[in-house]
């Protein structure tokens, strides 16, 4: 089974998109399998990181900003504005997709586990998912 998602980032940065995607899970109404989530973008990426303590995310976006920083003068990919390039390269350093059992009907993720959506871009957009649930 594939569903699709959109999801609303308010802005960059990484948003739990957990409660989503175990929706989907309970849908498909699998009882141990594989959930693939792809998210269908060049400028966002997904992971899977811990959920407890916000400054966890903080310091993962702040680390990723000095890795790859907006204003370098070699950017040449800049039609869409400063934020572009820094976004695909952030992708491409980090994953379009992520895969999780299933086990009892539900996410196999640890106890601090979370998904994200990380959104690259400064400008919110409507990002699409697909989600692949199967044996």
């Amino acid at each position: 089974m594939v569903r699709r998602l959109s999801v609303s980032p308010p802005g960059p940065g990484l948003h739990e998109i957990t409660a989503q995607v175990a929706r989907v899970v309970a849908d498909a109404g699998l009882r141990e399998g594989l959930c693939t989530v792809f998210v269908q973008h060049t400028s966002a990426s997904l992971t899977i990181q811990e959920n407890a303590d916000p400054a966890a995310r903080r310091d993962l976006e702040r680390w990723l900003a000095r890795l790859v920083p907006r204003d370098d003068p070699l950017y040449t990919h800049t039609t869409e504005g400063p934020d572009d390039m820094p976004a695909h390269i952030r992708a491409a350093l980090t994953a379009t997709s992520v895969s999780i059992p299933i086990a009892d009907g539900r996410l196999a993720l640890g106890t601090w586990q979370g998904i994200y959506l990380w959104e690259h871009r400064d400008r919110a957009s409507e990002r699409q998912l697909s989600i692949h649930v199967g044996p």
